[in-house]
């Protein structure tokens, strides 16, 4: 664990105590020299990587394509969408009736209606393994498979180079239920957090608390200052002025210099989101859209699995976006509870959307507003899909996993946007004509974010990473 503050010097900081590293992972070494080893580890071929990140909006449980982004009303009824259609900016399209505000900015996305998982109806945790690592075989997610090639922090910031964001970052202390299955925290962890086979040094950097670089950063302190987040944050602003001041840091070396920048300008403020401006946290925040005692309230209404929802979506999209300014190329974000098999364990498809619906709707929109004010909109790319889509509704409004369809809106990355690719047919369960599956999106995603043909003579790269990264087909209309 790195130490800033020794109980045994009081409130006294001194830079030794702020530079030293007692058990830090790799045998002990100290920050400085941890990023030292990292930087010596990270390509040399700048030019293989574009100035682009990914941000991975996961909905997970797999949310119906037609309460989505194929509403598909002309439809006979038992296929139609139950929360009915909104017309978008693009002439002919429509969503779903809970997604007014993103529908205004269709313009600004690409809508895939012929992204297909695979046959039948997978489980949740197999959708994981196909969608979030592209259907590849080597068990890593496309984040980790990123910072494989990247490095596992920014050459320049030190930023971790992927990092998943939970509602727990947001609220360290949310009481959020346990459900069953697939949505339970370690499940969501072990699938949406792993690096896989790629090793846990290209794990997503979790800011909640689960994450292995998260660890090793973690600061000493007593147990109720470490407990006290605000405090533990002034100490560092505090810590940041005096050192400033009294220019303490002038003769330390490139990585002396390095670790304080994580420390204290890099991972302490990107992850706080009171150094954002207030009228920006206002337009993200959907706290308000759904109280959080509605959705803790229990009964028939919110069932077990809903237990994992929060109203925290919004901050979630924000931190997001500060992470990516910061220098992280690939940031999954995790919005829970998007299954509706009224089973009694989960709610119906309009119980359930009544109350994700809208703040998915709010966030993204939000987002897509946010990036574009700052004329980030061709640097980062937004994908918002899930493991699966849904079969139709039954009789008492539950639908069950459904792989040959699954929802899938990209927006920004320098891709051709303003455009519906593909179709469902007129059953709005399989695609009409050949679909695109996982492996496209895999594919679209490494094209976003590196330059193919510099990656393919990047140095020391396994030729498993560099055949998952060049070899696939993206998406044609996009690219």
């Amino acid at each position: 664990m790195l130490s800033i503050f020794d109980r045994g010097f009081e409130n006294t900081l001194s830079r030794r105590e702020f530079l030293r590293v007692g058990s830090l992972a790799l045998g002990g070494l100290t920050l400085p020299g941890l990023l030292a080893s990292r930087s010596a580890a990270n390509p040399t071929n700048r030019r293989a990587f574009k100035d682009k990140s990914v941000v991975m909006l996961f909905l997970q449980g797999g949310p119906p394509q037609t309460e989505t982004f194929d509403p598909k009303m002309n439809a006979e009824q038992r296929v139609r969408s139950i929360t009915g259609e909104v017309q978008t900016s693009l002439p002919g399209a429509t969503f779903g009736g809970t997604f007014p505000k993103l529908a205004r900015h269709a313009h600004r996305t690409a809508v895939v209606r012929n992204f297909s998982v695979g046959r039948g109806g997978p489980s949740h945790e197999r959708g994981y393994e196909l969608v979030l690592a592209g259907g590849e075989t080597i068990g890593s997610t496309m984040g980790s498979i990123y910072a494989r090639a990247a490095g596992s922090t920014h050459h320049q910031t030190g930023m971790p180079t992927n990092a998943i964001i939970l509602p727990e970052a947001i609220d360290p202390n949310i009481q959020l239920g346990g459900p069953s299955g697939a949505f339970t925290l370690q499940q969501t962890l072990r699938y949406l957090a792993s690096a896989g086979g790629l090793g846990t040094p290209y794990a997503p950097f979790n800011p909640s608390g689960g994450g292995q670089l998260l660890s090793n950063l973690q600061l000493r302190l007593s147990r109720q200052e470490f407990d006290d987040r605000r405090r533990l944050l002034a100490q560092l602003d505090s810590l940041q002025r005096s050192l400033d001041a009294t220019r303490e840091l002038d003769g330390a070396d490139q990585f002396q210099q390095q670790a304080y920048e994580v420390l204290v300008r890099g991972v302490a403020q990107a992850f706080d989101l009171r150094c954002e401006d207030p009228r920006v946290i206002a337009a993200y925040d959907t706290s308000a859209m759904v109280p959080i005692s509605d959705i803790r309230r229990g009964g028939t209404r919110y069932r077990n699995n809903f237990n994992r929802s929060t109203n925290l979506l919004g901050k979630q999209m924000l931190m997001a976006r500060r992470l990516c300014e910061a220098g992280c190329g690939f940031v999954t974000v995790v919005d829970s509870c998007w299954d509706f098999h009224n089973d009694g364990n989960n709610p119906p498809v309009q119980e359930g959307f009544d109350v994700l619906g809208p703040q998915a709707d709010h966030a993204i929109s939000a987002f897509l507003e946010d990036v574009e004010a700052r004329g980030l909109s061709e640097k980062i790319l937004l994908i918002v899909t899930a493991e699966f889509g849904r079969t139709r509704p039954d009789a008492r409004g539950g639908t069950g996993h459904w792989g040959e369809l699954c929802p899938l809106l990209l927006a920004g990355g320098g891709l051709r946007m303003g455009q519906v690719i593909g179709a469902s047919d007129r059953s709005g369960l399989r695609a009409s004509g050949d679909p695109y599956t996982p492996q496209h999106l895999l594919a679209t995603v490494m094209h976003t974010l590196f330059d193919i043909g510099e990656i393919r003579v990047q140095p020391d790269l396994p030729r498993n990473i560099l055949a998952t990264i060049t070899n696939g087909r993206p998406i044609s209309e996009l690219v």
